[in-house]
């Protein structure tokens, strides 16, 4: 098995094979074929990134000229705008058909969020964790996806339990607004400031601009995700994987783009409570919302009875989406900081996952060692390292 990936990723990039050589119109045809592949993943990447802005734009323009405060904008329209890229994209996967595609762009953006964005920002520089983020948003994170294992325990996420994910989804949106209410006057501002009224007299300040930014958004994310879906499924089947696979992967590390974008920048700004905030909680709006809403279509769609949860995904994927959730809590106690050297650990895990993840879809040779690596060496080490590491700060702390 050792030459077969190697095949196929050649057959990807290149439209033939090792094995047989086709007659050079099939050949140069199957590599127009990937190539507009690949150009359809990354526009409709695009489109979904610049239609979930224009979104968010018109929509806080809108709700702030009818009087709404900007703190609740900030709190419900840029919160969930952030999320639309994976709303959309697992939701037109959904209507397609595609429901591995849906339910592995979830649990694969959740790994993706923690591992490889909280890491590559805590290299950049050390995370500082904000302490109701540890009293309050990584338990909320942890639950939903303790919530997420139970409800798929029968094998499917069906219409009552997509509408109880999104109910709980507007609870905690409802209960993070009463709460910001609550705050003091310079955590109001804070949070309001991220949203900003329109200039009187600017392009953006009319009731047409604004409903202009909503359909230019809407339409943008429709075209976007169906663009990248179509790519994706065509990357599945030349590379010999599943859609799970892919959606875990490429589409999940896509959709991610505006929580990467959001995290880096803050972490170069030195705004290093915004790059773990964001992280967290939009992998609780990812469980809850976005699976949320997917389940619901899922189930109103003839034919379908809800999202089904692949054994695979059970037995392991989802596994590690609830690990990596519990290692946030010794991660983030130790210090209330996310230091470089974890940040290291957290993109090496995200390689060795991902690494996991085509070893097992090709059932390469390699994959028995490396799953002995990685399961008698590199997971207790780790372990082990938190573990001391809690200990020493509970012996030295007051």
């Amino acid at each position: 098995m050792t030459g077969v990936f190697a095949a196929r990723v050649g057959f990807f990039f290149a439209g033939c094979t090792c094995q047989s050589v086709p007659a050079p119109p099939e050949c140069s045809r199957a590599a127009q074929a990937q190539t507009m592949n690949i150009l359809l993943f990354f526009a409709g990447l695009v489109l979904l990134v610049l239609g979930s802005s224009l979104l968010v734009r018109g929509a806080s323009k809108l709700a702030l000229s009818f009087g709404i405060s900007p703190l609740v904008v900030g709190l419900t329209i840029v919160a969930f705008g952030t999320g639309a890229p994976e709303v959309a994209v697992s939701v037109g996967a959904v209507l397609d058909g595609k429901t591995d595609l849906a339910i592995g762009n979830v649990v694969g953006s959740n790994i993706f969020n923690v591992l490889f964005i909280l890491g590559i920002s805590a290299l950049i520089t050390p995370l500082v964790v904000n302490i109701q983020l540890i009293r309050q948003e990584v338990p909320i994170m942890i639950g939903a996806s303790v919530l997420l294992l139970a409800l798929g325990l029968d094998g499917r996420i069906g219409l009552y339990d997509g509408a109880l994910l999104f109910a709980l989804m507007i609870a905690y949106t409802v209960f993070l607004i009463v709460q910001s209410r609550r705050e003091t006057q310079a955590a109001q501002v804070e949070l309001a400031a991220e949203v900003a009224p329109a200039v009187k007299g600017a392009w953006d300040d009319s009731l047409p601009a604004q409903i202009g930014l909503i359909a230019a958004g809407l339409v943008a994310l429709v075209f976007g995700s169906d663009w990248l879906v179509t790519a994706s499924i065509a990357f599945a089947k030349a590379m010999g994987v599943s859609d799970l696979v892919i959606g875990l992967t490429i589409v999940a590390a896509g959709t991610s783009m505006p929580e990467v974008a959001t995290s880096i920048t803050a972490a170069l700004k030195g705004e290093r409570d915004i790059a773990v905030g964001n992280v967290v909680g939009s992998n609780t709006f990812n469980i809850l919302g976005c699976l949320g809403i997917s389940g619901m279509v899922s189930g109103l769609v003839p034919g379908q009875l809800g999202l089904p949860m692949a054994q695979s995904l059970m037995a392991f994927d989802i596994w590690v989406m609830l690990a990596v959730a519990l290692a946030c809590a010794p991660v983030f106690l130790t210090g209330r900081e996310i230091a470089r050297w974890e940040g290291a650990v957290f993109v090496l895990y995200y390689v060795a996952y991902v690494a996991f993840l085509i070893l097992s879809a090709q059932q390469h040779d390699a994959l028995s060692s490396f799953s002995n690596v990685m399961l008698s060496f590199v997971v207790p080490i780790t372990v082990i390292t938190l573990v001391v590491m809690m200990v020493r700060k509970k012996a030295t702390s007051p």
